[in-house]
C-alpha cells in the first residue's frame, strides 16, 4: 500500500549534508517526493512510496546524517500526491 507523509526536521540539520543524504535514502528505498530547506532553520520533506520504505525514511530522519543533530521530528501522514521521483527543492 503507497502511503504518503509530509513534515519537518528540526535541530541542526541545515548545512551538514542533511537534504542530499535524504534524497539518497530515498532514492534507496524507492520513494517519491523532494526535500528543501526552510528560512527558519527546519527542514521540509514529503515522501511516498509503500508503506515499509517510507517509514524506514522515518526512522533515518530522525537522526539524519553522521554531522546533523535532529532535536524534532514532526510526520504527518497525507493523501497520496503522485509525485514521480525524488527531488532536493532550492
Amino acid at each position: 500500500m503507497r502511503i504518503c507523509v509530509h513534515g519537518y526536521v528540526s535541530g541542526k540539520v541545515q548545512g551538514v549534508y542533511f537534504r542530499q543524504s535524504t534524497a539518497e535514502q530515498a532514492e534507496r528505498l524507492e520513494l517519491d517526493g523532494w526535500v528543501r530547506n526552510l528560512a527558519d532553520g527546519r527542514v521540509e520533506v514529503l515522501a511516498e512510496g509503500e508503506e515499509a520504505q517510507v517509514r524506514e525514511l522515518a526512522a533515518w530522519l530522525a537522526h539524519g546524517p553522521e554531522r546533523a543533530r535532529v532535536d524534532a521530528l514532526e510526520l504527518e501522514e497525507q493523501p497520496v500526491q503522485g509525485v514521480a521521483g525524488f527531488i532536493v527543492r532550492r
